[in-house]
Parts: structure tokens; C-alpha cells; sequence
């Protein structure tokens, strides 16, 4: 009996140090990848190095895995989930009620059309036009409507979604999010938006993926511009909570209709085992989220804590992205890639053509 205990207990002590390797091996990873998004031809490309990471996680994945020792894996999924819930909550000290009050109705009504369209676009046209999987429709749209990577990683948790499903709503934000950091100031300052420059901010804060390049698009049209297109994209990651509350109980009500369609149609009663549905799919790391909304409104942390958890908590997140990215196997990215791509594609000519709609709408009912 006593050499089973100390067997077993030495097996636990083995398994907490192959995981604690992991989790060390990711952050050792994500320093890396944090001083290469630094280099200028990257960061003048507005590729944050969550971006970074999940493309240099993958590479490490499926070129070099083997190199990894397995007992590591636990940390790297460590990493991919319960850090990600954590890192995610934390992303709230970057939003504050006052700055989304200073945009008023037309930045919200704004931020609330666009979101809530591009979701219900996206996940029809990923499940109905291009035959994908509820997860990886999801992803796509969340990746394009709300707040790029971020709300990926989000979702991803909330779902509990397959890494490559991630990566693949993640190269569409890289994809079509770039594009529009440059292409958004050419159609400007050609006249072909024909917006003024309150028109600009809505527009680029509200239908530009990541918050980095809405920074780097709208500061080539104004100070004024950038100003409000940052702040309507705050508000826009300020709406993840409520619509990943909304997702998790359409999760977990989906689950319960599967498990009373597969009872309903067995014939075998008590003999069969049934599933039961899983626990309320509600991401309470959401929760943790608006609670930091609070915080950071409220002005309870000094400024210098304040943009030190930031720095950190990009950190986490990066790390977070860079475990997805050893994860994730391009064989399974393979088989959905191409019509992954194409539903981004779609909603990227939403986000211009609607967007454009949605704005002129906001500014003469609203302005």
C-alpha cells in the first residue's frame, strides 16, 4: 500500500512538473514572439503579437512537435484555456463607460448594428452558404464583428472549440483586418466614402477588426477621427459581454434539443445510457470582464497599475494565442480553410457595404 501511494505520488509530482515546463515553455515562447512583433516592418503592419503568435505557435506545432516532451502538453493547454479566461476577464481595464459616453447614441447604435448583423451574417453564411460547422461559423463572425483575436479567443472558450477552428477565424481577421488599414484611408481620401470626418470614426471604429488597426487606419485621416474610431471600438469589445451570455445559453438550450432528439428516438429505453447536457454554458470570465469595466471606470487603480496590467494581461493573452497555435494541425485546417476564408470574405464586403449604410443611418437619425 505504501509503495502504491508513493508510485502515485510521485507520478503527481511528475505530472505537475511536466505541466509547470509547459506553461514556462509558452511564456518563454510568447517573450519571443512579443520582441518580433516589435520589429517596425510588423508592428507598421498593425499584427499585434496575439496575431504573432498564434501563427508562430503553429508553425512550431507542425514542424517541430516532436521536439516538445508530451508530459508538456498539459501546460500549453493550461495556456489555451484556463489562462485564456482569466486573460480575457482582465481585458476590461482597456474599456471604460465614460469614454463609450463620450461617443453617445450614434457610437453605440453604431457598435450594436454592426455587431449584432455581422454575428447573425456570418453564422448563415457560414453554416448555410458554405456548409461549415456551428463552431468555426461562430468564430469567424465574432473574429469580424466584435473585437478581432480577442473575441476568437472568447468565443473559443465559451464553445470549447477545436484550436484549428480558432486559427482559421484568426487568419481571416489577419487577412481582411490588414487590408482595411490601408485600404480604408485610400477610399477617404479619394471622396469614394464620402463621410465627413465624425462619419470616418464611426465607420473605421465600428467595421475594423482589430483595435490596433483601427488605431493605424484612422490616424491617417485625423487626430479628431481616431479619437472617435477608437472609442466606438471600444465599445463594440464592450458588447462581447452581452453576446457571450446570449451565446452560452444558445449553446447550452442547442445541447438540451440534441439530447431530447436522441432520446426521443431511441427505441431501447432504459437500456440505453443517455447523455446529459452539459453545465449552463455561461462564460462567467465575461462577468469577470464587466466587473474590470467597472473598476477601470470608477478610477479605483492608479494609471501606472492600471497600463502595467494591461502590459501583463497582453501577455497572458498572447501566450494564450501562442498555445492555440502548437495546437492547432494544419491537416484539419486544410478541409475548411478554403470556405472559412470565403465567409470572411463575405463579411468583409458587409462590413464596407453595410457598414457604410449603417453609418449614414446613424449620423441622420442619431448625429
Amino acid at each position: 500500500m505504501t509503495t502504491a501511494r508513493l508510485t502515485a505520488a510521485t507520478a503527481e509530482a511528475s505530472s505537475a512538473r511536466g505541466q509547470l515546463n509547459g506553461i514556462l515553455f509558452v511564456a518563454l515562447f510568447a517573450a519571443a514572439v512579443t520582441r518580433i512583433a516589435q520589429i517596425p516592418a510588423i508592428a507598421g503592419l498593425g499584427l499585434s503579437p496575439l496575431i504573432v503568435g498564434i501563427v508562430a505557435g503553429a508553425i512550431y506545432g507542425n514542424a517541430l512537435r516532436d521536439g516538445m516532451p508530451a508530459s508538456w502538453a498539459a501546460g500549453v493547454n493550461f495556456s489555451a484555456r484556463k489562462l485564456l479566461r482569466i486573460a480575457v476577464a482582465f481585458f476590461g481595464l482597456r474599456v471604460s463607460l465614460q469614454e463609450i459616453a463620450q461617443v453617445g447614441l450614434p457610437g453605440l447604435a453604431e457598435s450594436v448594428l454592426i455587431v449584432v448583423s455581422t454575428l447573425v451574417i456570418g453564422t448563415w453564411a457560414g453554416m448555410k452558404i458554405m456548409k461549415l460547422d456551428r463552431d468555426t461559423a461562430l468564430l469567424t463572425a465574432a473574429g469580424s464583428a466584435i473585437c478581432g483575436a480577442a473575441a476568437v479567443l472568447a468565443f473559443e472558450s465559451t464553445l470549447q472549440s477545436k484550436p484549428h477552428k480558432s486559427a482559421m477565424a484568426v487568419g481571416s481577421v489577419v487577412l481582411f483586418g490588414t487590408l482595411s488599414m490601408f485600404l480604408y484611408p485610400v477610399l477617404f481620401k479619394a471622396g469614394w466614402l464620402h463621410l465627413d470626418t465624425t462619419g470616418a470614426g464611426l465607420f473605421f471604429g465600428g467595421t475594423i477588426h482589430e483595435v490596433a488597426q483601427v488605431v493605424g487606419a484612422a490616424s491617417n485621416v485625423s487626430p479628431e477621427a481616431t479619437h472617435i474610431a477608437t472609442i466606438v471600438k471600444m465599445t463594440r469589445v464592450m458588447l462581447l459581454v452581452p453576446v457571450l451570455l446570449v451565446v452560452g445559453l444558445w449553446v447550452n438550450r442547442a445541447a438540451r434539443r440534441d439530447v431530447d432528439a436522441s432520446s426521443a428516438s431511441s427505441q431501447q429505453g432504459d437500456a440505453v445510457q443517455q447523455r446529459r447536457p452539459g453545465k449552463l454554458a455561461i462564460p462567467w470570465f465575461a462577468l469577470g470582464f464587466l466587473a474590470f469595466v467597472v473598476i477601470n471606470s470608477l478610477h479605483v487603480l492608479p494609471q501606472a497599475a492600471t497600463s502595467t496590467l494591461n502590459t501583463l494581461d497582453t501577455f497572458a493573452l498572447t501566450m494564450a494565442m501562442t498555445a492555440l497555435g502548437i495546437e492547432t494541425r494544419i491537416s484539419q485546417i486544410r478541409e475548411a480553410g478554403p470556405r472559412a476564408l470565403t465567409t470572411g470574405f463575405i463579411l468583409y464586403v458587409w462590413l464596407i457595404a453595410g457598414g457604410l449604410g449603417i453609418t449614414w443611418a446613424v449620423q441622420h437619425f442619431f448625429g
